[in-house]
Formats: structure tokens, sequence, C-alpha cells
């Protein structure tokens, strides 16, 4: 009995330590799109404010899919790797480099 016992805990151990890692991870991977949102924010104009709707929108887009999933029996797991996969989606996107005017120098006007 005692052995059953030892190996139940073990698993639920590793269950806990792999959905503490999954959550770490997602941290750190929103943690970077965080800094890329806030450097296209910066540059203003209307890419960023295009990207502020979007944040907005899909953050609204989330929470609805995550309590929809609850409800249906999602598991905390299931849900993290979707936002993870929107999270690195996200980044791959943002680290794009920016072909907008906002890079390029300013022209000078002919006198």
């Amino acid at each position: 009995m005692k052995k059953a016992a030892g190996r139940m805990g073990r698993k639920r151990t590793s269950e806990k330590a792999r959905m503490f890692r999954a959550l770490m991870m997602l941290a750190m991977e929103a943690n970077q799109v965080v800094g890329l949102r806030m450097m296209k924010l910066m540059q203003g104009g209307k890419r960023a404010r295009r990207e502020a709707e979007l944040m907005v929108s899909e953050k609204m887009d989330a929470a609805l899919q995550t309590g929809l999933s609850l409800v249906a029996g999602a598991s905390g797991e299931q849900i993290i790797r979707r936002y993870r996969r929107r999270v690195a989606a996200n980044a791959k996107r943002l680290a794009k480099p920016s072909t907008g005017r906002a890079l390029k120098a300013p022209r000078r006007r002919r006198r």
C-alpha cells in the first residue's frame, strides 16, 4: 500500500511541476511580448493605434474562449497551451522588422 501511495504522490508532483514549468514559460514569453508591444506603441502612428486595438480585442477574445473552455471541461494545461500558442504568434508577429516610415529618415524639404 505504501508503494502505491508513493507513486501517486510522485505523479502528482510531476504534474504540478509540469504545470509550474508551463506557467513560468508563459510568464517569460508574455513578458517578451509586452516589451515588443511597448516598443511598437512608442513609435506612435497608425500602426501603434492598430496594435493597441488588436491587443484589447485579443484579450477580450482570450478571456471569452478561456471561460467557454473551462465550462466545457478543459484542463488548466490545455488552457495554458492555448495561451502559449497565442503569445508565440504575437511574439513572432511583433519581432518582424517594421517597414513603415517610422524607421526611415525624415525627408528634407527642397528650397
